[in-house]
């Protein structure tokens, strides 16, 4: 199977199949004819099983250590558990901080910072914070979005300018030259457009920040 029904099927990114496949976690064939990427049945199970697994939060190192068979998946499993855990306990503190709160009757401004403070400080240094982190790919999609423009305007300038002097003028270059030079400059646009879009689909997907979550 190609990438594209692995995504359908995984419901992976292509990036992110790329990346467990630079990784060493999958090995698709090539084809000699035309060098595209073929995955075998055992390839999509295998990616089923690292998404799985991926969305358990178990590492990238650890999956390559259970490929490998130096570890064993019950040993990762007690692995998560413990992490998990610890977790807990952080959302405790967190819960029963809020509670003490909420039953002290303070206010915005009486608030005993200083206290709370301390005590969140020490679980941020432990890696742990409730705050959601959004990405906002705004700025990316806008880059993205400008430089197509660019591009496009100077294409479509020039799609203009014959177009303006082919129906001006009498004196004429033929019609199979002028629909030559109007291909050669629209096939740019056309690729412009539809890379902008995959361009958009990925950022939206956060397929560029794939390795970061590793």
């Amino acid at each position: 199977m190609l990438v594209s029904d692995v995504e359908s099927i995984t419901g992976l990114s292509k990036k992110s199949i790329r990346y467990y496949e630079e990784v060493g976690l999958v090995h698709p064939t090539r084809n000699t004819e035309n060098d595209y990427r073929i995955y075998s049945l055992e390839d999509i199970e295998k990616l089923k099983r690292i998404k799985f697994l991926r969305e358990l939060n178990v590492s990238i190192h650890d999956m390559q250590l259970l490929d490998s068979g130096s570890l064993t998946l019950m040993d990762c499993m007690y692995d998560r558990i413990k992490k998990i855990e610890a977790e807990e306990e952080k959302f405790k503190k967190i819960r029963n901080m809020c509670v003490e709160i909420s039953r002290s009757n303070a206010t915005f401004s009486t608030i005993e910072i200083e206290k709370y403070f301390r005590q969140m400080n020490i679980l941020n240094k432990e890696g742990f914070t409730m705050r959601s982190v959004c990405i906002d790919h705004s700025k990316k999609i806008r880059g993205a979005v400008l430089s197509s423009l660019f591009f496009s305007i100077f294409f479509v300038f020039m799609i203009f300018m014959i177009s303006y002097f082919q129906f001006k003028y009498s004196q004429k270059i033929s019609w199979f030259i002028y629909f030559i030079l109007i291909f050669l400059f629209l096939f740019p646009v056309i690729s412009i457009v539809y890379n902008l879009i995959v361009r958009i689909r990925e950022i939206k997907g956060g397929e560029e920040d794939e390795a970061s979550k590793y």
